[in-house]
């Protein structure tokens, strides 16, 4: 049986098209912005791993679309603000398919284009966990 996938790069193209794309630079600009809420989506293990951004807010992406959800019961209180939210993973592919779904649910987010992987090289701030084991 044969079967035909779009490859992920086109559905992270395709969400890139429609979306709002923070550059790495500008998001360093935005970590002390108390209007400003950067949500990370990456796996517990990467933030351990390889820190993370200080004052983030932590939200797996399989638990993204119930916890901004008001009608949901797992609804986390930190997405009701009223606050520019930006969202990132590693690379930038996750958030912005999260940034595009999240946006077709009426709820408006935008996303560090290259993710953490840029964020440390371009100088942002970068925590770890205080239980981290090197």
């Amino acid at each position: 049986m044969s079967r035909t996938i779009t490859p992920v790069a086109d559905l992270v193209a395709r969400a890139r098209a429609r979306i709002e794309e923070v550059e790495t630079a500008d998001a360093i600009a935005m970590v002390d912005d108390p209007d400003v809420v950067i949500v990370d989506l990456r796996d517990v293990r990467e933030r351990q791993r390889s820190g993370f951004i200080p004052g983030s807010f932590h939200c797996p992406r399989g638990m993204v679309e119930f916890w901004i959800d008001p009608q949901s019961p797992y609804y986390k209180e930190v997405f009701g603000q009223n606050k520019k939210f930006v969202f990132h993973c590693a690379s930038g592919w996750r958030s912005a398919l999260t940034t595009a779904t999240l946006n077709e649910m009426g709820f408006e987010a935008a996303h560090i284009r290259e993710g953490f992987s840029t964020w440390q090289a371009q100088g942002g701030p970068v925590e770890f966990p205080p239980d981290r084991h090197d």
